[in-house]
């Protein structure tokens, strides 16, 4: 009898394992890999889910409650008869792409509560929660204190990969606090910073940029424009092309705090218009195109009209709702939610890794569970169990 070499044996059946694998399909529970290879994390600070869901606030539109200068122009910009309309008015990338071709939660009105677990209810422990994954009793003031939690940017930049391509621009200027720089070592533009792209030269707008921002008036101190922090971004995205992005807005809050409705339902129009310029860039970039996720959300809700809409805090009623919008390659397109169960801050930062395929409760036990129907998850092993 003729003897068969043993690499030829071995050879012939790797080749049947595969015929019968091809055969039949894939294995009971498995899930096809994500496409999702970058992730875009955006926060408009204290951004009521009212407004993202049902537009503006009729009982705000004047100069009593609302402070506003010009009602009139305020009601001809953002005023509809409809729900729908008035939203979309209001946020229309929202309403005419994320809510077509991704997920939103938040809407109280319909059964798709959105919150905060950490009691307090304003933007510290608020930022803390939405990027380690898990509330924290010791965070309870605004200070300038370092976070001695390690966030998912934090945790991401240390992992082969994704090294140096980690990335936040914000408004405020406690981020490099919240994300603790000096430890993490992550690359952090905040507050009234100039740009400054890590190796490399300025070119003439980005100079340019730099000077407008550094000589504009001030309204907060503390908290830059955001018609400075989104350029920041943009050209952050450009020059440094990072896999993880996290961009976070301040105006939302601030004209808030001052009482101006006008000025807030404007900064909220801004920053749709804004996620719009970005979702567009991405799209038109071959290195994000159809592999990149966006997550945008707020770090806490506010109160009700007629005076609590300005404030938020454990002790305004309200202001821990929020709400999470997802769009991206692995998002199932289901709109709106209706009657889902509580979507919590805290499951930002698992649902941030888990796009990337990295198993962040794993790592940080303390941490919430992703948002499984976000990503596909429940909706994959749905079809799997359906399988014969």
């Amino acid at each position: 009898m003729m003897t068969v070499p043993r690499f030829a044996l071995a050879l012939a059946l790797a080749v049947f394992q595969i015929g019968v694998t091809v055969s039949r399909g894939a294995e009971p529970g498995a899930r096809p890999p994500l496409a999702t290879r970058n992730v875009v994390l955006v926060t408009t600070d204290g951004l009521r889910w009212q407004e993202v869901f049902r537009g503006a606030e009729e009982s705000l539109i004047n100069k009593k409650d609302g402070g506003v200068a010009n009602v009139d122009a305020l009601r001809r910009d953002y005023w509809r008869d409809g729900v729908e309309a008035r939203r979309e008015a209001l946020m229309p990338f929202l309403w005419k792409t994320v809510a077509r071709e991704g997920q939103l939660y938040g809407n109280a009105d319909k059964g798709s509560p959105a919150r905060v677990t950490n009691g307090k209810n304003f933007s510290y422990p608020g930022y803390n929660e939405l990027l380690t994954g898990a509330a924290d009793a010791r965070i309870n003031s605004n200070d300038k204190v370092p976070n001695s939690n390690v966030s998912v940017l934090e945790w991401l930049n240390h992992k082969p990969g994704y090294q140096g391509k980690v990335e936040t621009v914000g408004s405020w200027d406690l981020f490099p606090y919240i994300l603790n720089v000096k430890r993490s070592g992550l690359s952090v533009n905040a507050g009234w910073e100039a740009l400054a792209l890590a190796g490399k030269s300025l070119n003439e707008s980005q100079v340019l940029l730099n000077q407008v921002m550094m000589q504009s008036p001030r309204l907060w101190e503390g908290c830059r424009h955001d018609a400075f922090t989104f350029p920041v971004a943009m050209e952050t995205l450009k020059h440094q092309t990072p896999r993880v992005l996290y961009l976070s807005l301040g105006d939302t809050d601030e004209f808030s705090h001052g009482g101006r409705y006008d000025h807030y339902l404007r900064a909220a129009h801004d920053v749709d218009a804004n996620l719009k310029q970005l979702w567009d860039t991405l799209q038109s970039r071959p290195e994000y195109r159809d592999t990149t996720t966006m997550i945008v959300t707020t770090d806490h809700g506010r109160g009700d009209p007629p005076r609590g809409w300005r404030d938020h805090g454990e002790n305004t009623k309200g202001s821990d709702a929020i709400w999470v919008a997802v769009l991206g390659p692995d998002t199932p397109a289901l709109g709106e939610r209706k009657d889902t169960a509580v979507v919590t801050q805290s499951q930002v930062a698992a649902t941030l890794a888990a796009f990337l395929g990295e198993d962040y409760c794993a790592a940080v036990p303390a941490a919430a569970p992703p948002i499984a129907e976000a990503i596909g998850r429940a909706s994959q092993a749905a079809a799997v169990s359906a399988q014969p």
